[in-house]
This record gives C-alpha cells, structure tokens and sequence, in this order.
C-alpha cells in the first residue's frame, strides 16, 4: 500500500510539473487598459475568457488608472515597453498617439463591422465602444436638471458639481472640449462662470463619481449611459442624465498596437477580434457604453437621453490646440 501510495505521489508530481511546464509554454498578450475596464466586475474578465478560448495563449491585462495615464506610460517605456496593445485610448488622444511612432497599423477590416453614429476609418485604431459625456443627477433630490449647457451656467451658484481634471481624466478632457464647441472663443468667459457651481475637481472619473452617489454634489460629469448601470444593477431609475439643447461632446475608445509588440501574431488577431461578438456583447452591462460594433443594446439603455447632436473635435484639432485650451480652462478657475 505504501508503495502504491508512493507511486501516486510521483505521478501527481509529474503531472503537475507537465502543467506548470505546459502553461509556462504559452505566449502571453500584454494588454495595458484603464483600471475599471480590467476589474472584476469590468469588461476584461469576459473579454480575457472569451479571447483565450479561441487562442493557445495568455491575455493579462496591465490596469493603470487612465486613459491618459495609459498613453504615459507607454511613451516613458517606448520601445521597450512590455505591451503589445493599449486599450482605452479614445479620439481625443489618437494624434498624439500617432505622433509617438510607438504604434504600428492592425490590419483589420473595419468596414461593415462598425455600428458608430459618425464615421470612422483608420488604419492604426479599433473602436470597440463610443458615449456621450452628460452631467448626471438624482432625480429624487433635484426636481428640475438644466436643459442646456448655457442654463448649467447660469444656474444658482449653490448648485453643486464635480468634474474631473482635463489634464488626468478622459472625461475631463472631454467636458473642456464640449464646453469649447459650444462656447468656442468665449469659453474662457463660460468656465469663470461655472467656476462658483464647482465643489470640486478630482483627477479622475470615479473620485467625482462616488462623491456624487454620497450626496456630495447635485450632478456629477459622467455618461450618458451611466443610468442605464443603476437601472441594471442597482434597481432604480432615479439617476438620470440631462439632455442639453446644444448637444453632446462624443467619445470614442480605441485600441492599438505597438510596434514593439512583443507578440505581434496574437496582438494582430486581438485587434480583429476586437468587433467580434465575445468583446462586443459584454460593453453594455459591463462597460457600460455603447458597442462599436453590431452587438445588440439591453432594454435599460431603451429610455436613455438621445443626444439632439454630437460634438466632436477631429483628433488632429486636439492635439493641436489642447495645451492652450487647458491653459483657458486653467486660467478661467484660477480667477
């Protein structure tokens, strides 16, 4: 019996050896994202499933804390970098990310593949999902949200809102491009008037958020499809997003891949499997925006607020004019 027993062990030994050799074998796709997309209860661990069933591979995904903190760090380690594709980019950030030579072109076939509400073709980004930035409120505590942009800024200076800080934060960015198609030229003049209203301006999305749900703040900047997470998840309607009559600064992510990517085969078949139905059909409930590509939408998002227009900035004219505009928005607050 005890020699039975010994021989048990060895195999046991033996087989659990073959498998860590086995797992030790496959390559292993670096993916640097945002940290929520890669939590647990985030996009990534269906995205993660749904990839290595079709691949003999490991997909890890690297969080950092934004889209922005994303783009530095891929710029500080160049071509050294351990990733072989950065995911949450959006088009605010493209041209610069162009312009670092870090990235090379993913060869997948976008046309007829995208469900995007403007055009999109590129040959170096892959959308995988797109919103509109709205202020979101509690409609048990505030009867009556502003309809516009420009009745936001006129209202009372006791109402209380959070943003988030352009320069760390994608919604940031966001708002201070949405404020500047609006406002284009007088933009410096409709932020020393928004100024009072502001409780606070964290560094990212969800400091701002949490400070709104703990009855900080009147509205939050969020999404329009923020909502749509509370009637899922939390059972409740009562938070709501304003529809403005100027309409909707847009966004839309996208992925990438290096040129350095230290496995380029498995990065490629990522980027196309990008718009195929294992990562599309998890952005809605998990992500919680639209998918950019044909997947179908949950009934939650059916009463969401349409957007009477969506604004959006070419990526050229971001990257070009960014700095300056930070600089108004920077300038108008200080005041």
């Amino acid at each position: 019996m005890r020699s039975f027993l010994t021989i048990l062990t060895a195999v046991a030994a033996l087989l659990l050896s073959a498998g860590t050799a086995l797992a030790a074998d496959r390559p292993v796709l670096t993916i640097y994202t945002y940290d929520s997309f890669a939590s647990e209860w985030g996009p990534g661990p269906a995205v993660e499933e749904a990839f290595e069933e079709g691949c003999d591979c490991d997909l890890q995904f690297v969080a950092l804390d934004s889209s922005i903190g994303i783009l530095g760090r891929v710029q500080l380690e160049g071509s050294s970098s351990k990733a072989d594709i950065v995911l949450g980019l959006d088009t605010n950030l493209m041209a610069t990310a162009r312009e670092t030579g870090l990235f090379a072109p993913h060869g997948t076939k976008l046309e007829g593949r995208t469900s995007l509400p403007v055009d999109f073709a590129d040959d170096m980004f892959v959308p995988f999902d797109w919103g509109h930035f709205a202020f979101v409120y509690n409609s048990e505590t505030m009867a009556a949200a502003p309809s516009s942009m420009q009745a936001l800024i006129d209202s009372p200076d006791d109402l209380r809102i959070v943003i988030q800080d352009p320069r760390t934060s994608t919604p940031g960015l966001g708002l201070l491009l949405w404020v500047k198609s609006v406002y284009g030229d007088k933009a410096p003049k409709a932020w020393a008037k928004l100024a009072p209203k502001i409780v606070t301006v964290t560094k990212g999305w969800w400091d701002a958020y949490s400070m709104f749900l703990e009855g900080e703040a009147d509205m939050v900047l969020s999404y329009s499809t923020s909502p749509a997470y509370h009637i899922v998840v939390d059972g409740t309607d009562k938070y709501r997003a304003a529809a403005f009559d100027e309409g909707h600064y847009m966004q839309v992510e996208v992925a990438a891949m290096l040129k350095s990517a230290p496995q380029p085969e498995l990065a490629a078949d990522f980027m196309d499997f990008i718009l195929d139905d294992g990562f599309q059909s998890v952005i809605p409930t998990t992500n919680w925006m639209y998918p950019a590509g044909k997947a179908g939408i949950p009934e939650a998002f059916s009463g969401l607020i349409t957007p009477a227009k969506s604004l959006l900035f070419t990526p050229e004219e971001v990257a070009q004019n960014k700095s300056a505009w930070v600089g108004e928005w920077q300038g108008a607050l200080s005041q």
